[in-house]
């Protein structure tokens, strides 16, 4: 049975799902006996059987775990904010907002390793996936379906699992964040390998599915990336690159789509964005590799063409036709003074990249 997913034209769609009746993943599973407590969903439970009020139980040490995290710290100073008036509370949460980046800041050397790592991978030909569960997931998947009209990728070639699938997207799933066996599921039906990129994005650190992908990737031998908002995270120790953006409590307390997950939203920008740029993605800060699949990204096509042309419009449109309305390749003809299929022969023997392409065009 092949791994559980949405697949178009054989290949993973940016979202994979996790089916919690799936084989091995529910009571519907063959070869269970319903009598044997050990098949039981209490013993299925990572926490154990439920037992809220036992302090030296599953749940008690959870509590306990939870006290120990920034992310979950109560801001005594802001226990009465609701008695503010609008835009004060509106200038309390600028202000919070504001110490994010600078948090990001402080992992900049990881951060810049991680991404140098990435992209070595992916030169390769190895893919970039996004693993979390609740916001983190969300994001990782935000990131992924925003490469291919960016960059023109695969969508194969920059991907986001989130745990429960796709209606995690949309809805609350936050009980599929405990299985980290439907983590090591869902990068089995990428059939994820040694070449390939896991970025594992959790607020806490801590959450099994995500935790559980970074371990099984790190098996199958991929490169991991943990990023957390919590120092000393479970996360960061189970990849080869630990980030952790340290933002502090929230003005909501465990609110941790708030800062958190700006933070999380900003390094993700980074890694994908530098990682393209590594890739010869851009020609400068132009998005030469943007696919001109509406009005708006056509008009920015001509654009992009045109400020790295310096071109009159009736050349810019006579290069955009001869090459298909590729934005690199008609940039070529016109800077390198080549035609459409000598410019698609000198990127395609640059891998693509365009300043490559354009010296061995000059000869």
């Amino acid at each position: 049975m092949a791994g559980p997913g949405i697949r178009k034209n054989g290949k993973s769609r940016t979202v994979m799902t996790s089916f919690p009746t799936a084989a091995g993943h529910g009571p519907g599973d063959p070869g269970r006996d319903p009598g044997d407590p050990s098949s039981s969903d209490d013993s299925r439970d990572p926490l154990g059987p439920l037992d809220p009020l036992a302090p030296d139980g599953a749940y008690g040490r959870l509590r306990a775990e939870l006290d120990t995290l920034t992310t979950e710290a109560f801001r005594s100073d802001l226990s009465e904010i609701d008695r503010l008036p609008t835009l004060e509370i509106a200038r309390v949460m600028n202000g919070e907002d504001a110490t994010v980046p600078t948090a990001v800041a402080s992992q900049l050397p990881r951060i810049a390793a991680a991404i140098d790592a990435t992209a070595e991978r992916m030169a390769r030909g190895g893919r970039l996936v996004y693993a979390g569960a609740g916001t983190a997931g969300r994001l990782g998947v935000l990131d992924a379906s925003e490469c291919p009209p960016t960059f023109d990728t695969d969508p194969s070639q920059v991907v986001g699992v989130i745990a429960g699938g796709p209606e995690a997207l949309v809805s609350a799933a936050e009980g599929a964040e405990d299985r980290a066996d439907l983590a090591a599921a869902d990068l089995d039906g990428l059939g994820l390998g040694p070449g390939d990129v896991v970025v594992g994005v959790s607020a806490s650190g801590r959450t099994p599915y995500t935790v559980g992908a970074v371990e099984h990737a790190r098996r199958l031998g991929a490169l991991t990336v943990g990023l957390s908002c919590n120092s000393g995270s479970p996360l960061a120790a189970a990849a080869d690159h630990g980030i952790e953006v340290v933002v502090g409590p929230e003005l909501i307390t465990g609110s941790s789509r708030l800062k958190a997950g700006t933070a999380q939203k900003l390094v993700l920008n980074m890694i994908s964005t530098i990682t393209m740029i590594r890739l010869g993605k851009t020609y400068g800060n132009l998005m030469v590799d943007v696919r001109a699949s509406n009005e708006k990204l056509r008009a920015r096509s001509r654009r992009i063409v045109s400020l790295a042309t310096g071109a009159s419009d009736e050349r810019i449109e006579s290069a955009l036709a001869a090459t298909g309305g590729e934005v690199k390749n008609a940039i070529l003809t016109i800077l390198g003074e080549v035609d459409g299929p000598t410019a698609e022969r000198l990127l395609r023997e640059s891998g693509g990249r365009l300043r490559t392409a354009l010296e061995a065009a000059r000869g």
